[in-house]
């Protein structure tokens, strides 16, 4: 894990297969220095040459504006390289900021870095998963499920 050092916030990079990880640590009044935060991603991805974000964001407590203008500038540009920016993590608080600013469809909330790359993938497959749990499915469906479920999407 790599550590970056950027106004009003420390940013923990971490490699998977075809995604990069980016825990957002704010700093004390880190809303002031949300300006260039789409540009220090955008770098850290093209020096990765890996344009599939997820940000973790478990650590803020609150969503600014200027920071949810940054994440849909970050989207646009990763989508323009057939990446994808995935957040997860945050507060029940910044999801209804979100959700006023009508950004929740575009920017959904995973709950964990597994769920945000797996995307809608996993919540059908959980869906399915309890569905044949309640009708007591044969063991072969319900292990071929809980393998799916386990196995990261390479979307």
């Amino acid at each position: 894990m790599v550590t970056h050092a950027l106004e009003g916030f420390r940013l923990s990079v971490d490699r998977g297969p075809n995604w990069l990880f980016i825990k957002l640590r704010p700093m004390r009044h880190f809303a002031e220095d949300v300006a260039q935060i789409a540009d220090e991603l955008w770098s850290i991805a093209s020096r990765h040459f890996i344009y599939r974000l997820v940000l973790e964001l478990e650590e803020l407590r609150q969503l600014p504006a200027d920071l949810v203008d940054q994440l849909v500038i970050l989207q646009e540009r990763l989508v323009q390289c057939d990446g994808s920016l995935r957040i997860c993590g945050l507060s029940d608080d910044c999801v209804r900021k979100l959700c006023d600013s009508q950004l929740a469809a575009a920017l959904p909330n995973y709950a964990t870095r597994q769920e945000a790359v797996l995307g809608g993938d996993a919540a059908t497959l959980h869906e399915k998963l309890k569905e044949m749990l309640s009708s007591s499915a044969a063991g072969d469906e319900m292990q071929a499920a809980a393998f799916a479920l386990r196995t990261p999407s390479l979307h």
